[in-house]
């Protein structure tokens, strides 16, 4: 709605700011109107419109913004004008009368600080805030702490249907290591693996177009090519005080060692999963038999595998389950019961 009043009161300053330009009242005999103005004064107002307009619609055009290349743009312009002036004061006294070199170094200088200062804050983006300590335009540092996501996560799919319960309102951290490992699962020969990473693109996509979800896609450093990327993802979420947001175990644990804070979508999903208490009756679908003799599989609504004892010959039967026990794990929950 902001965005739209915005657009609004734009368009109408622009109009009357265009009038008053092309309005022979705004003339006077010591500053005439430009001749241009005064023969093509539709065509000029049209043209002056539409140059107008051309921001407005690159900017609806232009969606996904990050306001540290803008932010370092603007500095970078910002201190390479400043320098640049300074370097053509030191040049006035030296060249006190205009002359060619003046006027040479005077145009080289205006254009080559401001490329210099943009170019190097432009690589230098993740650390913008160690040369502007006292401005703060990241949310790596403010509010809630990001989520360095995982292509096991973005693999797995339940991240997507998480952000539309609004339950995860932090930044999403995807770094571009972890969306070219996704793309090599995609690339290979092996049509499950091929499979998986096509999910995980179409996840990650599915995030992106979400306006629920704050998707950031991370530049890789040079710096830690070298590294695993799990190694490379703790690396970044320690750099940015992030959480690791992963359904990996290993990396879960590697995490966990080194003191970074990690989410783990299936204990998420575990944790929300009905509890059953000993005692409790349970009516299920017996499937299979199970690994020890006796014993009867089937499985809850939710996944939850149920091991039932002296259930092998109703293969097939719904029968009723008394809980004797419970084995809760990051992999999953087992349930454990009797017949009645």
């Amino acid at each position: 709605m902001n965005l739209t009043i915005l657009r609004v009161v734009f368009l109408f300053a622009c109009g009357g700011a265009i009038v008053a330009i092309v309005s022979p009242d705004s003339w006077s005999d010591e500053n005439p109107m430009p001749e241009v103005l005064q023969q093509h004064a539709f065509l000029s107002s049209f043209l002056m419109m539409l140059i107008t307009q051309s921001f407005v619609v690159l900017d609806l055009l232009i969606r996904k913004k990050q306001i540290e290349v803008i932010s370092a743009v603007y500095f970078g312009l910002l201190v390479g004008v400043l320098l640049a002036f300074i370097l053509i004061q030191g040049v006035n006294l030296i060249f006190p009368q205009d002359s060619g070199i003046k006027t040479c170094v005077v145009l080289i200088s205006t254009l080559v600080f401001p490329y210099i200062c943009i170019s190097l804050l432009l690589q230098t983006k993740h650390d913008f805030r160690f040369v502007i300590p006292y401005v703060e335009f990241s949310r790596e540092l403010k509010g809630p702490r990001p989520l360095v996501v995982d292509s096991s996560s973005l693999i797995d799919g339940r991240i997507a249907d998480v952000i539309d319960t609004n339950v995860i309102v932090s930044q999403l951290i995807v770094p571009e290591f972890v969306i070219l490992e996704i793309q090599d699962v995609a690339d290979s020969n092996d049509k499950v693996r091929r499979t998986r990473g096509r999910r995980g693109l179409e996840v990650l996509d599915r995030l992106q177009n979400n306006p629920l979800a704050d998707v950031t896609v991370r530049e890789d450093k040079p710096d830690d090519s070298n590294l695993k990327v799990d190694q490379r993802i703790v690396a970044l979420a320690k750099d940015i005080g992030g959480i690791v947001l992963t359904n990996d175990y290993n990396l879960n644990k590697v995490a966990s060692v080194q003191g970074i804070l990690v989410i783990n979508l299936n204990d998420v999903a575990n944790s929300l999963k009905p509890r059953y208490v000993p005692g409790e009756r349970l009516r299920i679908k017996i499937l299979k038999e199970g690994e020890s003799s006796g014993q009867g599989v089937g499985y809850l609504d939710d996944g939850t595998m149920v091991v039932c004892e002296q259930a092998n010959q109703m293969v097939g039967e719904l029968v009723d389950v008394v809980v004797t026990s419970v084995l809760q794990s990051s992999a999953g929950r087992m349930i454990f019961g009797k017949l009645p």
